[in-house]
């Protein structure tokens, strides 16, 4: 046997791994997020009941594994070699694909990106298996892809989400309309009842579905559920109502041991499920090594793929253990984990999308349909709908993203697609699902209002619209990887796997140091605003402001200088530091708030003023962006640079910027304001400074020594430090009247 075959089972097997963790990045998280949006536990034992439920359910993805093997083709039309580099070539593409999602923070789907993978390596390879063979034509790409199956599953996916988002609507609506936001009398009476409901329908999907496929099940107990199926499930309902009945009275929550419940019938769902869309092909690859190796020959085709597949214990409960792992310390799967809690989110605020024509159209044709409903439906039953949606003030609210009742809703909603989807071996996407009946389940909830629901539905839309991109890019990637792979033989599997590897080691291993924080890594680090107060916002606001203007002064220098020396990455890595501090001080707008119910009616005063430092702040990091684009652009686009008057004038105005920094963050610092007229002298002085500055800018101008795109761009930066030295007077004027006020 080549040692080319050899090189490819290590790179499947490589790849494997890999997948494992790429994958899960992408996909595990959803899975947390009903229990952490609805802080039902601490972050630990989320994490431990997903981790048992995940190894639990590898042991139930065995019969998913034909799926990998000869769902999508035809492996008895291929020979050794081409479906050895069909499946290198999928793996490889998959990694790349899923990479990119994972960058973007988008939730996409590993089933996809392994179908699509598959049939666009499949095409590739099955052309080149045309164009060698004289009695082929292309009319004949049929005998080699299974196109029936592959629109089975496609369909089965594409169907799942229809459902889910429609099953998410419904039962959230109606779950609401039962208890209403302030659940906990009717709870009380019902709610034995309702979630009995939840863990009848778990208990049976997961262990009577997932598990069935497992052998853990014996088939005499199985036949028995599936003959006496009402019986059974009325039985099973009886049983657990009264079991929680009975806990309810121990003044112990139900509702967190549902919600807990489901996060591990999801797990167990997800992985069973979902390992194949990881490890079935690079399985499938080294079964087609042993298989060609037990042959003595790789001149054979591959007819023995079409039968069963033997999932080794081993090898499933090993992938367990890695999903586990990188579910506990994946750091960027807290950046996915953030877009679906936003859009989710019964809190308005800070949205992570914009809006666009199609976004704004649906939101005015919503208002439509409501005043039309307004006009049919009697007031006294408008009245009685809208006080079961009527939501909770914010202070009563806490800082979950939504509360029990939606979590709830959303775990079991989920559950039964996706186990039930596992027993029929039908691959649909465990993100498609999870995100739909999200989605569903806070539109049903009024979670969307009209603060935020052009955003959120442009946020849906973005990600539908790259669950597009998935199937498109998945396709063509592994298309153009796979005929790579065949077309230039070995130097071309060795040189794509090795650039392959390289950029997974530079994406998920070489980490890039952040200071940026969202809703997610908070969820999962446990933090709580609940611990705040006016002490604590206090301490934390001079903090944040000293740590700012730092940075502003040291963009602000780095910036002329590199403009001066016209150093193109300089001004890159400036650009993308004044964007980040913009982002943040937009961010910190949105909190504002939430921040200010920490204030005591006394201390209104200081509420004021705070509202002050961050408006201020977003002032002063928005005149920094404006100066360091500008820059970047000037530079980028080859333009002249700045002649030597005016970067004489510019060292004068970056050494007077520079000391009144760092006058005023002594005096943030210290805390002693006595200084605080030689701050508006030092900035009077640098404003004559500017306005001579100018002066002497327009006469060159019109003397023609000063080129137009040059002394537009040295105009912008004058007016632009204008804005930034009176912006942070204002700010440490305001911090003075706060630190005053709160003390």
């Amino acid at each position: 046997m080549s040692d080319i075959y050899i090189f490819i089972v290590i790179a499947l097997v490589v790849l494997a791994v890999s997948d494992i963790i790429v994958g899960v990045t992408n996909d595990a998280v959803n899975f947390l997020n009903s229990a952490l949006g609805s802080k039902v536990a601490s972050r630990k034992v989320i994490l431990s009941i997903a981790a048992v439920g995940i190894l639990v359910g590898t042991l139930t993805s065995g019969g998913m594994m034909e799926v990998a093997r000869s769902g999508v083709f035809y492996p008895g039309q291929f020979g050794f070699n081409e479906v050895m580099l069909l499946f290198l070539g999928m793996m490889l593409s998959d990694v790349i694909l899923l990479n990119v999602f994972n960058s973007l923070g988008l939730p996409t789907s590993t089933t996809v990106s392994m179908v699509f993978g598959l049939l666009g390596a499949a095409v590739a390879i099955a052309l080149h298996h045309i164009s060698i063979e004289a009695n082929l034509s292309l009319s004949d790409i049929s005998q080699f892809i299974n196109s029936g199956r592959a629109m089975v599953i496609i369909s089965a996916i594409l169907v799942s989400v229809v459902v889910a988002f429609a099953g998410g609507i419904v039962i959230m609506y109606v779950s609401r309309l039962v208890f209403s936001f302030r659940y906990h009398k009717m709870f009380a009476k019902y709610g034995a009842i309702w979630c009995g409901i939840s863990i009848m329908v778990i208990i049976y999907f997961a262990v009577f579905k997932g598990l069935k496929s497992s052998g853990l099940i014996s088939a005499d107990i199985a036949n028995f559920v599936n003959d006496n199926i009402c019986l059974v499930l009325l039985g099973a309902w009886a049983i657990c109502s009264m079991a929680l009945f009975a806990v309810q009275k121990m003044n112990i929550n139900i509702l967190k041991i549902t919600i807990l419940a489901g996060t591990f019938s999801l797990a167990l769902a997800f992985a069973g499920n979902d390992l194949v869309n990881f490890i079935g092909v690079p399985l499938a690859g080294i079964d087609s090594f042993s298989i060609a190796q037990n042959a003595g020959t790789a001149e054979i085709t591959m007819e023995s793929l079409t039968k069963p597949a033997n999932a080794n214990f081993f090898i499933l409960f090993s992938s367990g253990i890695i999903m586990v792992l990188t579910l506990f310390f994946s750091k960027k799967a807290m950046y996915v984990a953030e877009t679906e809690l936003k859009l989710s989110s019964q809190n308005e605020g800070d949205e992570k999308f914009g809006s666009t024509i199609i976004s704004r159209f649906l939101v005015r044709f919503a208002l439509n349909m409501n005043n039309a409903y307004n006009r049919i439906i009697p007031k006294s039953i408008q009245k009685k709908i809208a006080s079961r949606f009527e939501q909770l003030p914010e202070a009563e609210r806490g800082n979950a993203f939504y509360d029990l009742i939606r979590g709830t809703v959303n775990l079991t909603a989920a559950s039964i697609l996706i186990a039930s989807a596992t027993a029929l071996k039908l691959p649909l996407s465990t993100t498609y699902v999870i995100f739909m009946v999200s989605m569903g389940s806070s539109l049903a909830d009024r979670a969307w209002g009209r603060e935020s629901a052009v955003y959120r539905i442009t946020g849906v839309m973005t990600v539908i619209s790259g669950w597009f991109i998935t199937a498109f890019g998945g396709f063509l990637i592994a298309f153009t990887v796979a005929s790579l792979l065949v077309w230039g033989g070995n130097i071309a599997v060795v040189v794509v796997s090795l650039s392959c590897f390289y950029l997974l080691v530079h994406n998920n291993f070489i980490s890039k140091k952040s200071k940026k924080k969202n809703y997610a890594e908070n969820i999962l680090n446990d933090k709580s605003e609940d611990a705040e107060n006016a002490s604590n916002i206090l301490d934390n606001c001079v903090n944040e402001v000293c740590s700012i203007l730092n940075q502003i002064t040291k963009i602000y220098n780095r910036t002329l200088v590199a403009t001066f020396k016209e150093n193109r990455k300089v001004l890159n890595e400036m650009v993308t530091e004044s964007n980040k501090l913009f982002q943040q001080s937009r961010h910190r707008k949105y909190e504002v708030l939430p921040k200010l119910k920490y204030f005591q009616t006394s201390e209104i005063n200081s509420g004021y003023f705070y509202v002050q430092i961050v408006d201020y702040l977003s002032e002063i990091t928005k005149a920094v962006l404006h100066i360091t684009r500008p820059c970047r652009d000037h530079i980028n686009n080859s333009h002249e640079g700045l002649n030597k008057e005016q970067v004489v004038d510019l060292m004068k105005i970056n050494d007077a910027v520079e000391k009144i920094y760092i006058k005023i963050n002594e005096m943030l610092i210290s805390k002693n304001f006595t200084e605080l007229d030689t701050i508006l002298e030092m900035r009077d002085n640098l404003f004559v400074i500017i306005a001579e500055a100018i002066k002497d800018e327009l006469k060159r101008m019109q003397a023609n020594q000063s080129k137009t795109k040059t002394g537009m761009l040295y105009l912008t930066i004058l007016n632009e430090t204008k804005t930034l030295i009176l912006q942070s007077r204002n700010l440490l004027k305001s911090q003075k009247y706060f630190l005053e006020h709160t003390v």
